[in-house]
């Protein structure tokens, strides 16, 4: 039997969220050792390039200045001054009411900057390489949890045994720490499943971000930096699944012409700049963020589909929470009152922003009439009404007005 390796916190996932943590409480000065059984694709031309964008709000972007990561990413950054709702819901299918979110109303800031999330990886894999305290194990995962008063005990895929004083649960819906720890979960199924890819236009984005929503689900367009001398955006479009599946296979002429026709033409034409991705849709919470010596964060306590950059956005507020918890008091770190206070911090922001965005995608799938109608009087009442549209827009950035 090995040794045991001891370190103050573990942290099993080095997707987007895991890695960020590992840089935020590496940078914050706690022995951090983070594994991933998948090691992270940093180069766009790479086969399994995640394709995928996130569009990083301001708190998200202060705590990627906070742990040294934001310089690096800046320069690949595009922001999002303008958040448009276009209703589609009419019989022809056309743009029918657009009702623009400016970030100018509330904030001295754009509302985020999007990234492409391969970029994301390579500049936070780099960051951690640079950060003495951080031991990076990509290619091994986590096997078997124990938590005990006294902390924690895993064991991972290569037979190391690992005692830290906080495990921190990264590793996705499935989450394998989760199941160790006997947390249920709540999971709603839409049927739907969500496209994503790049696209270039003629006509330039200017910084604004496009949601087109008809029948299925939305069409969001969200602006990237130039690819191959035109303006490019990232998509992502959300339907049935199986109507979600055919567009998968479609050849690229076929699939060219009915993306385009599908955005209500704002941008141009639109022709594919990227591979392909599919993903499921579902909205799920862990229904504890914590067990003994564990916390979950991102996909481990919360999915919720990609509507409003809600998703990545939570799960650094998950991290940024915790991090402010273990800095109060490092001699707590992992214990039952931390922990308990990490739950009680999170667990209701959490459990509204999934109904709130539950409620939201299920009126984006309106097939009748009158529902599209109604969801067409609801946009337009929210977007007259100054102070409500005001309130809605800083919920929806995670943070107060800053002057």
């Amino acid at each position: 039997m090995s040794d045991i390796t001891h370190c103050d916190i573990l942290i099993s996932g080095g997707g987007i969220a895991g890695l960020t943590a590992a840089a935020a409480f590496g940078t914050a000065g706690f022995d951090v050792i983070c594994v991933d059984p998948a090691p992270p694709v940093t180069d766009r031309a790479a086969d399994g390039a995640d394709m995928r964008t996130t569009a990083m709000l301001q708190p998200a972007r202060d705590l990627l200045e906070q742990v040294g990561l934001w310089d690096a990413l800046e320069p690949h950054a595009t922001a999002l001054d303008v958040m448009q709702i276009v209703d589609a819901g009419g019989a022809d299918g056309t743009a029918r009411q657009i009702r623009a979110f400016r970030a100018s109303d509330v904030s001295d800031l754009p509302f985020g900057w999007n990234l492409p999330n391969w970029r994301l990886r390579a500049e936070m894999v780099k960051r951690l390489g640079k950060i003495a305290t951080v031991d990076f194990r990509p290619g091994v995962g986590t096997r078997d949890f124990l938590g005990r008063t006294a902390g924690a005990r895993v064991t991972l895929t290569d037979g190391t045994r690992i005692s830290a004083r906080l495990v921190i649960a990264a590793d996705g819906r499935a989450s394998p720490m989760r199941t160790a720890a006997g947390i249920a979960v709540t999971t709603k199924r839409y049927g739907q499943k969500a496209l994503a890819f790049a696209v270039t236009h003629p006509i330039p984005h200017e910084n604004v971000s496009t949601e087109v929503h008809r029948t299925g689900g939305p069409f969001t367009l969200v602006p990237l930096p130039d690819h191959d001398g035109m303006p490019c955006s990232a998509v992502v479009w959300m339907d049935d699944g199986a109507a979600g599946m055919a567009r998968m296979a479609a050849d690229v002429a076929d699939f060219e012409a009915e993306m385009t026709e599908r955005s209500c033409q704002v941008l141009g034409p639109l022709s594919l700049a990227s591979p392909r991705s599919i993903w499921p849709i579902i909205s799920q919470y862990a229904e504890r963020l914590s067990a003994t010596r564990l916390a979950l964060i991102a996909e481990a306590a919360h999915v919720v589909p990609p509507i409003g950059a809600q998703g990545l956005n939570m799960s650094l507020a998950d991290t940024a929470t915790l991090l402010e918890l273990a800095q109060k008091r490092p001699e707590t770190l992992g214990d039952a009152g931390m922990l308990e206070a990490y739950h009680k911090a999170r667990f209701g922001d959490i459990r509204m922003r999934v109904r709130g965005i539950d409620l939201l995608n299920r009126a984006s799938q309106a097939t009748s009439p009158l529902a599209r109608d109604a969801r067409a009087w609801g946009l337009k009442a929210l977007h007259q009404v100054t102070p409500v549209r005001k309130t809605l827009m800083e919920l929806g950035l995670g943070t107060r007005r800053k002057r």
